[in-house]
């Protein structure tokens, strides 16, 4: 009656056990999903078998039954270290980040494979090659030959516009001046001369003034109120013996001195009013019109497919100098500038010549940075030229694949000036061409190339 009544409190116990257990079962669905209620259910019957083990009553001195129950301890064992964990939750650090999608329950009556977790199947995709990074030489011929190379088209109709108005107003002065000795207008330039020209757009059109040296001397600007080595006066000599009017150009003296502005304002009045441009020009099918209010002799030329302005320029050559009617900008008259382009062309291109070297194309990429740079426009020409030949007397090695490094050198070089404020000319050290810039100017333009040195693409960006 004992026996029955602890086996009866047992089962008693075993179906408590069990409610409980189905309880937590039938709920596990609800609470951790189909996944999650699965693991629970494997555990649980394992626990459950243990548990059964445990209570029941063991055979004493049977060893195949302490064998099965051991295997049967071992199998359940096993059976909850197989028990596949359920996955992680998502931890969303982030209220960004998608919450996981839930999970689909499975069709009735199909089979599900097991899902095999594999990295996903490669697309195939013709890979671009990575964009090769050019080296500062190939950025420097690049921009060459895409921004700075002429046209021969053009090139070619602006020269010829350029030389059909030059025989003109050849003529027209011979006709309308004919006591004035004037030399034989030629053209001038960077467009001519390969050393600066950006595109086919300006023209220097020279017309010498033939002067008798025995009625004319030249006096260095040092010598006079401006005390300016670029600027000469042309004074008119042995009046006494030769009085007025025994030279032609006697009519423009201003104080015994040749007047550069009293020859600019004559030709200007007659470039104005006198010569017939719309008929010359539609000769030549296109429209000319002189620029009124510059003080300089301008024209501006517009044809169907080039755009041109040719400045007009007087010039006096006497023992071995080039002067130019071109005085500074004030209240100063009489004075002429002396001009070295025709030097600094003549020299750039006898070094190149003697060791087969590539400064005019370094100078022409320098010029047409500069002349396209709104902080350096004012260094293009004359100053970039003189840097150059400075350079070549300490750097010999101008060949082509140095480029690159001659490049970075003038801009070092260039830096080294402007800080100093004084840039020498290579034919007169006195000559300061720098002295026209202003001190604001002046850091600027420094503070530029500075940044440029250690990366000169920013002067070959479009601007």
């Amino acid at each position: 009656m004992a026996e029955f009544t602890g086996q009866r409190g047992k089962r008693q116990e075993d179906s408590g056990l069990g409610s409980v257990l189905d309880l937590l079962l039938a709920n596990a669905r609800l609470v951790l999903g189909i996944s999650g209620a699965a693991v629970l259910a494997i555990a649980t019957l394992a626990v459950k078998r243990l548990i059964d083990r445990a209570t029941s009553p063991r055979d004493e001195g049977d060893p195949k039954a302490e064998q099965k129950t051991l295997e049967e301890s071992w199998q359940d064992l096993a059976l909850i270290k197989a028990t596949p964990k359920p996955p992680k939750k998502q931890r969303r650090e982030d209220l960004s980040e998608p919450l996981l999608s839930p999970v689909q329950p499975p069709v009735p009556g199909e089979a599900r494979e097991p899902r095999v977790c594999s990295a996903p199947p490669e697309t195939l995709r013709v890979e671009s090659s990575p964009p090769r990074c050019l080296t500062l030489q190939e950025k420097l011929l690049s921009h060459y030959s895409s921004r700075l190379a002429v046209p021969e088209v053009q090139a070619s109709l602006a020269l010829q516009l350029s030389r059909s108005i030059c025989t003109q107003l050849q003529s027209f002065l011979r006709n309308k001046c004919p006591e004035l000795p004037f030399g034989s207008l030629f053209l001038s330039g960077p467009l001519l001369d390969g050393l600066g020209a950006l595109a086919a757009d300006h023209i220097h059109l020279m017309l010498p003034v033939v002067l008798d040296a025995t009625l004319w001397s030249l006096i260095p600007g040092e010598d006079t109120v401006v005390r300016d080595p670029q600027y000469w006066m042309i004074k008119r000599t042995d009046l006494e013996y030769f009085p007025r009017g025994r030279s032609p150009w006697d009519r423009f003296i201003v104080g015994r001195y040749l007047s550069s502005n009293a020859l600019n304002d004559t030709l200007h009045k007659m470039l104005v009013a006198s010569i017939n441009w719309p008929a010359i020009g539609s000769l030549l099918g296109s429209v000319i019109r002189p620029v009124m209010a510059s003080q300089e002799l301008k024209l501006e030329v517009k044809h169907d497919q080039v755009e041109l302005s040719i400045t007009l320029l007087p010039m006096v050559e006497m023992e071995n100098k080039v002067l130019l009617a071109a005085p500074p900008k004030g209240l100063v008259e009489n004075l002429w500038l002396e001009s070295f382009y025709r030097a600094e062309v003549s020299k750039v291109k006898e070094l190149d010549a003697s060791d087969s070297g590539t400064r005019q194309h370094c100078l022409r990429i320098l010029n047409g940075i500069c002349k396209s740079h709104p902080t350096l426009h004012k260094l293009s020409g004359s100053p970039l030229t003189h840097v150059i030949l400075h350079l070549s007397t300490t750097s010999s090695d101008w060949a082509e694949e140095n480029l690159a490094d001659r490049f970075q050198q003038v801009l070092e070089e260039l830096v080294g000036y402007l800080e100093k404020g004084v840039l020498p000319s290579c034919f007169n050290h006195k000559i300061n061409l720098f002295c026209e810039l202003l001190e604001e100017e002046i850091d600027e333009m420094g503070f530029m190339l500075y940044r440029a040195i250690s990366e000169p693409e920013l002067l070959l960006k479009e601007k």
